[in-house]
This record gives C-alpha cells, structure tokens and sequence, in this order.
C-alpha cells in the first residue's frame, strides 16, 4: 500500500477540505502518508448511467499509516456507503476526528 501512495502522491492531483485526494484503479486515498492515519475508499460496484461509471456501493476504511503494522491491524474502522458522495462525506468526519485526535 505504500508504494502505491507513494506513487499516488507524487501526480499532481486534487485535494478535498484540506487533504490530497488520490485514485489508483478502483481505490481512492484521502489523506497523506505523512500523516497517522488516511482513508481507503474501495468501489466494490457501479452502474453505467449515460456514459459514466457511477458507484453504488463503497467501502471505506480508516486505517493508521504505520507500515510496522500488518494491513488488517492497520484498519480502526470501517463502513460500507451506498455512493460515492456518502463514502466521501464519513471519509471527511473519521479523518477530521482521527488527526485531531477525538477519535
């Protein structure tokens, strides 16, 4: 997972309320390595509406960047959201509340 922030990182890319907003294939990062902890989101389905693939349903995992840690201890919580609007509104409320440290 870190090689492949790591790469993420490095394109220029968008930012969402302060934290770098990157996608790799069907999983998209927010937040930064140099941080304790980022947000995986993992499109799991979508659907085809006009000529856009829209996701129907999205995980979404708080995870500690420490890579010390195997990747399922990584994991302090975890959701799955109907769109991908919700999956990026609980992203920005557990990220907000783990870096500020009221998790």
């Amino acid at each position: 997972m870190a090689e492949i922030m790591e790469q993420a990182e490095q394109a220029a890319g968008l930012t969402y309320k302060g934290h770098p907003l990157r996608r790799v294939d069907n999983l998209i990062y927010y937040g930064t390595m140099a941080e304790k902890y980022i947000v995986m989101m993992q499109v799991l389905n979508s659907k085809k509406v006009q000529d856009m693939d829209v996701a129907t349903k999205v995980s979404v995992q708080l995870q500690l960047t420490d890579p010390d840690l195997k990747s399922r201890d990584r994991v302090v919580k975890k959701s799955e959201k109907e769109n991908l609007y919700e999956a990026m509104d609980i992203s920005t409320i557990w990220l907000e509340r783990a870096l500020s440290g009221k998790l």
